[in-house]
């Protein structure tokens, strides 16, 4: 399925320990469990109370992975997404090795900057204009045509998004003050799709490079597709899921294992090569008015499938962990910095 990493527990002796950045506590366990499974030198890094010094000299880590979330404004956190744009900058500048840096960061949180790698790469996504403002939400809308959905430039789990089936509709929102733009005062007013047999693939790569792929099969306007909070398989059976937590919705979503065509791999990859994204998930669906596939979400942030072992027949965050041992032994000794056996620090 993947020509990732996939080591076996004894090329985890790192100086400096990978940090792992987060924001949200419940999604991370099975990497952490994976890591401590190696014996890795790393540590958990919270962003939601972080600070640091720019004069500092000393690099702390041997790797920083980067896992801030957009959707952090929901529960917050909005305040750490800014900051954390510049805390990468700053890592990368002092020559840490930061994976899903500040350029992949930059992509995940703008819908906007998607469409325009989507644009540069040739490649198809429902048609969209970039507002800044609720009042021209009526006049977008006239090029896009209905129906639409009007989503905040930084999103995360389908926060915001509105569906507008008339003018009538758009018009009522706008003078009724109720458009969210999302903390960045910015929106997408975006053609509305229905996806075919309500099936949409969301394909993950791992280093760039394609690891696996889901069909999620939804009912009705579904906006929220987080996969590791899907609990059933296409045949109803019921999945673990390993990263959100145990109160997570329901969703009433099914998923099933998917092998897309290999030029779809392909444009996956080139797209999160252009937007410096090494670990992440792209969905795209086929368009049931016109057959057309369309790409239209860029993640940066991938919370595997439930029940990965089950699903798709091995551990990604078993190869995650894997990969960023790798990375961390290949910039340490580019470095010309030491390798020794450390234990685990958490």
């Amino acid at each position: 399925m993947s020509n990732a990493p996939s080591g076996n527990g004894n090329e985890s002796n790192i100086q400096k320990p990978i940090a792992i950045y987060y924001e949200q506590q419940h999604w991370f366990r099975p990497l952490f469990e994976q890591l401590d499974a190696r014996g890795a030198n790393w540590v958990r890094v919270d962003a939601r109370n972080h600070q640091y010094d720019v004069a500092a000299k000393e690099r702390e880590y041997s790797l920083l992975f980067n896992r801030m979330s957009p959707s952090a404004w929901q529960r917050g956190v909005g305040h750490g997404i800014f900051y954390t744009l510049n805390y990468l900058s700053h890592l990368e500048e002092k020559g840490v090795r930061v994976v899903n840096g500040a350029r992949a960061f930059t992509h995940e949180i703008s819908k906007a900057l998607q469409c325009t790698v989507l644009e540069a790469l040739g490649l198809p996504y429902p048609k969209a204009v970039v507002i800044n403002h609720p009042a021209q939400a009526l006049s977008a809308a006239e090029r896009i045509g209905y129906p639409l959905i009007i989503k905040p430039n930084i999103g995360g789990s389908g926060a915001g998004i509105t569906k507008f089936n008339s003018a009538d509709e758009l018009r009522g929102a706008v003078e009724a003050n109720s458009l969210s733009f999302g903390i960045d005062k910015v929106a997408l007013v975006q053609e509305f799709f229905k996806a075919r047999d309500g099936v949409i693939t969301r394909v993950e790569v791992l280093g760039g490079q394609y690891l696996y792929a889901i069909q999620i099969h939804i009912t009705g306007d579904t906006f929220d597709l987080c996969p590791a909070d899907i609990c059933k398989n296409t045949k109803g059976e019921e999945l673990t899921r390993l990263a959100c937590p145990v109160d997570a919705p329901k969703s009433g979503l099914t998923v099933e294992a998917y092998e897309p065509p290999r030029p779809v791999i392909e444009d996956v990859e080139r797209i999160m090569e252009v937007a410096g994204i090494e670990v992440g998930g792209i969905e795209y669906v086929i368009d049931d008015r016109t057959g057309r596939l369309l790409f239209y979400d860029i993640n940066a942030l991938s919370n595997f499938v439930s029940d990965p072992e089950r699903m798709i027949g091995f551990n990604p965050y078993a190869r995650l962990a894997d990969y960023l041992i790798s990375e961390a032994r290949i910039h340490e000794a580019s470095r010309g910095e030491k390798l020794v056996p450390t234990g685990s620090i958490r």
